[in-house]
């Protein structure tokens, strides 16, 4: 049974988080951070076998909102990550039965993105996992049109520009928001619309060059296939960290597309979280 909590609120917005709690006293915490391309998602987003198989493996779930952009940008984004961190690490032990000393990001897309620049924090979770993520939003891929995107029907300007609310956003529908990503993927003005910033300004806004030997573990996982995030993006990412020395693997996923685990029946997927289970208990005993 899941708890929801409001872990972070102003007088403009208030940000909640859901709690499933496994059977097992003082067990680790799985922050999830949704994807979205920034835009569109909520915490409800982790699929329910996912919550059922990280339980069961005896890991806590925090399921995270964030505020979304283009509301909101990159900077204000990631603090909203940190805060969660933060939360769990001095408030979320008065609530619930957790090791606030073992905690690990998983995200999915953008919510991979934001779980690798979790490792630059000051607040640093002991482990992070990857799915089909990036760390450099400064390649062509990010910056320029997406041939896969101009392959579909063309959004107009006028339809991004009125889905785009007056209010700060923490939860988006994907069918109000989907539209606002297409666009501007179509337009290659993507990361115009999260930050607001040149080149030399994101740099410091992407993980692979901000990565160093303080760094927390990384597991990476990959499709060969993906039409969305370029699989170079997980192995770039992963010879940045072997790079500084920080233990790192990369599970690539042969022809595997964009959201490749939602296939929950594929017997690569199932093994690619078992891999996720055993790398998340590996790190957490090294603490014991």
């Amino acid at each position: 049974m899941k708890t929801t909590v409001v872990y972070k609120k102003n007088e403009q917005f208030e940000i909640k988080a859901d709690f499933y709690p496994t059977s097992i006293q003082s067990a680790p915490v799985i922050v999830y951070i949704h994807g979205g391309g920034l835009f569109w998602g909520s915490k409800e987003d982790i699929k329910v076998e996912q919550v059922k198989f990280y339980l069961e493996a005896g890991f806590n779930v925090f399921s995270i909102d964030y505020r979304l952009a283009p509301e909101t940008k990159i900077p204000d984004i990631i603090t909203d990550i940190a805060d969660s961190l933060s939360w769990l690490k001095y408030e979320g032990i008065k609530q619930f039965d957790y090791h606030p000393e073992k905690i690990a990001v998983i995200g999915s897309s953008a919510g991979s993105y934001l779980a690798l620049l979790s490792g630059t924090f000051n607040t640093k979770p002991q482990a992070i996992v990857s799915f089909y993520g990036y760390g450099d939003i400064t390649g062509d891929w990010a910056l320029k049109p997406s041939p896969h995107y101009q392959k579909m029907t063309t959004v107009p300007k006028e339809l991004a520009d009125m889905l785009v609310s007056n209010e700060v956003i923490t939860v988006g529908p994907i069918q109000k928001r989907y539209a606002i990503y297409m666009y501007a993927r179509q337009n290659g003005n993507w990361i115009e619309k999260i930050s607001n910033m040149d080149v030399n300004e994101l740099l410091s806004f992407c993980p692979i060059y901000s990565v160093n030997a303080e760094y927390p573990p990384t597991l990476l996982l990959h499709g060969t296939m993906d039409e969305d995030v370029p699989y170079e993006q997980s192995v770039f990412m992963s010879e940045a960290l072997t790079k500084v020395g920080v233990e790192n693997q990369l599970i690539t996923i042969p022809n595997g597309k964009h959201v490749f685990d939602e296939d929950w029946q594929s017997i690569t997927v199932q093994n690619a979280f078992n891999d996720v289970i055993q790398f998340l208990r590996k790190q957490f005993e090294k603490d014991n």
